[in-house]
């Protein structure tokens, strides 16, 4: 009798998972968004996120009109909130898959902009690879580019946290050098021009694995966007442009191959 009861318990609890999960990806939607805005626009601690970005200059650091995928993360995730809001989503895999970890990734979110804000830099390197992780984790959960999920799913679900990992996959090298910034080391002891290089041509990699093993456009389009920019705020720096544009070009190469042959095996 105890064992049905503990069964009826555990069986209960397992069907109000999927209702946590969506309502708490609510809250972590609303609360990421609403803290950003006021972030900027109150400006909290006096300063916009992007003055503080421009107070610790870096060669990594792209033109400024780079940061605007920030506003089309944002509708990617309002999507994807909607979206899984839906009573027709409400048993579905992902809801699982994503569990808490959207949650975790807007409180990391949120906790990188307070200590940004007010001027702990080096301190925020921590939530921005909280960040990271939990992008990386949910990606990996989804099974993204590899899965047989529905198309809409994909859109609504895949697409979204593909081009927020992207991002993020960029912001904590641009975290750690305006620490190294603010504690007065140059390039960590390699040169500023030689680490930004070393650090394009990790991300280049990065990039290539993804592609290769996942054949991700969304995301490998992001970091073309990163590179780009780049390509434009360092245009005076040859070294810089040349490894950034050079890591366009073998990623677009590289982007159009795989998923050429890809479609080629289908056929």
């Amino acid at each position: 009798m105890l064992y049905t009861l503990q069964e009826n318990v555990n069986n209960m609890s397992s069907s109000n998972e999927p209702a946590r999960f969506r309502a708490a990806n609510v809250v972590a939607f609303v609360l990421v968004v609403v803290v950003n805005i006021l972030a900027n626009l109150l400006p909290l601690n006096g300063g916009t996120t992007a003055s503080i970005s421009d107070s610790y200059p870096t060669l990594i650091a792209p033109a400024g009109y780079v940061f605007s995928i920030w506003g089309i993360i944002y509708a990617l995730l309002l999507i994807f909130t909607v979206f899984q809001a839906l009573p027709s989503q409400r048993d579905k895999p992902f809801l699982r898959q994503v569990g808490y970890l959207f949650l975790l990734s807007s409180l990391a979110n949120v906790s990188w902009l307070f200590l940004w804000h007010y001027g702990q830099i080096v301190l925020s390197i921590l939530p921005m690879f909280v960040l990271l992780v939990s992008l990386i984790l949910i990606y990996l959960r989804l099974q993204i580019d590899k899965s047989n999920a529905p198309t809409l799913e994909k859109l609504s679900v895949h697409v979204p946290f593909s081009v927020y990992l992207g991002w993020i996959t960029v912001a904590p090298i641009a975290n750690v050098a305006a620490a190294a910034v603010s504690l007065d080391l140059n390039g960590l002891g390699l040169g500023e021009v030689t680490w930004t290089v070393l650090v394009i041509i990790i991300a280049l990699i990065i990039t290539l694995g993804v592609i290769v093993t996942r054949r991700d456009i969304a995301y490998s389009l992001v970091l073309v966007w990163a590179l780009v920019g780049i390509v434009v705020k360092q245009f005076d720096n040859q070294s810089i442009v040349l490894t950034a544009g050079a890591s366009v070009a073998v990623i677009m190469v590289t982007l159009v191959a795989v998923n050429l042959r890809s479609m080629l095996k289908r056929q």
